[in-house]
């Protein structure tokens, strides 16, 4: 069908209130199942960032498919356990110091819940007080691709 036909195709069936609609072919994507699992990891396509604490590992998603990871990761002790659950990214901080833990250093910290837990570069030994730990090299990595409002599952 050429260009013209479906314009005017197009502004028939908009005028006629969708009568001749079914004529004019769309692009439309079905819907992708928002409960599948993305391959490799425990969590669902609408993740952006992915952390299993049970197998200390975090990965980063980008259409429903890895594209950095499987990343070594640590969670909080026992005493101070990382949440599980689905998180938005809430702010990012390059150089950040925990005045609550004796001026921590925490870089490269990407905040996800509104209690102050965050992924950033820290021991892959010596569990944290509930933020997740992760190598430097992968810390620089969450830090330069998650996005304030980005999606975070962390599951057990």
């Amino acid at each position: 069908m050429s260009r013209r036909k479906t314009i005017a195709l197009s502004v028939i069936a908009t005028l006629s209130g969708g009568l001749f609609a079914g004529l004019v072919p769309t692009a439309e994507a079905a819907p992708a199942d928002s409960s599948a699992l993305v391959a490799g990891t425990p969590c669902t396509v609408t993740a952006k960032a992915c952390v299993s604490l049970s197998r200390n590992r975090a990965w980063l998603i980008r259409d429903g498919q890895v594209y950095y990871g499987e990343a070594s990761a640590l969670g909080g002790r026992p005493d101070s356990p990382t949440p599980t659950g689905t998180f938005q990214v809430q702010y990012k901080d390059k150089d950040h110091v925990s005045r609550e833990y004796n001026n921590a250093p925490m870089p490269y910290s990407v905040f996800f819940t509104n209690t102050g837990v965050a992924f950033h570069q820290g021991s892959l030994t010596n569990r944290s007080a509930g933020c997740v730990h992760l190598s430097e090299k992968s810390a620089r990595t969450f830090f330069d691709k998650l996005n304030v409002g980005d999606e975070v599952q962390v599951v057990q």
